[in-house]
């Protein structure tokens, strides 16, 4: 797939409208636009995150890919259901299968928990779970996009994924949950 951006400024936008990838114009504020907002600001946090890794490591490498795939899944939110967009790419469920191995791969170098962990500890690991909180703000969006329309239920499934994720690997950047912030009730 070859993409080419030849302007940024479109004033296109300007009256509050955009356009999805089936070439309809909706209003920034619809629940398809918001989703996609929200796996955008949740990249943008992942790029955070990624900054707080060596260059080189595996998890580097994941988050990488964890980016590429948040583009993939707000090009699949871009392309609603319909004759325009049958033949439009979706995201696919194999995506699972890796966020579920890379979950097992960090979590068996971690302690059992005795306690909810608070976010913070390390930078990098407040970071993850910043990351987390937003992968569960674009999954309550995504959800309430598919309660009004259809959507490729795989993508639920990732974000679900996507969250177990950045809690581990936050555990992981907190020496595999050694200096973990444990939740003290009262």
């Amino acid at each position: 797939m070859s993409i080419r951006i030849d302007t940024v400024v479109t004033r296109g936008g300007d009256a509050g409208q955009t356009s999805l990838g089936d070439g309809q114009r909706v209003s920034k504020s619809s629940a398809r636009i918001e989703a996609m907002g929200c796996l955008d600001e949740l990249n943008a946090v992942v790029g955070l995150l990624q900054t707080q890794t060596k260059a080189g490591c595996v998890v580097r490498q994941e988050l990488q890919q964890v980016q590429n795939l948040l583009f993939d899944m707000g090009a699949d939110l871009c392309q609603p259901d319909g004759p325009k967009t049958e033949k439009a790419r979706r995201v696919t469920g194999q995506v699972v299968v890796h966020l579920e191995r890379w979950i097992e791969q960090l979590r068996q170098k971690q302690a059992p928990l005795t306690s909810f962990v608070l976010p913070g500890g390390s930078v990098a690991a407040a970071w993850a779970h910043l990351a987390r909180t937003q992968v569960r703000t674009t999954e309550r969006r995504v959800v309430a996009l598919a309660q009004q329309e259809t959507v490729n239920p795989e993508l639920l499934k990732i974000l679900n994924r996507l969250s177990d994720y950045f809690f581990v690997l936050a555990r992981h950047f907190n020496a595999d949950g050694q200096d973990d912030i444990l939740w003290t009730p009262g």
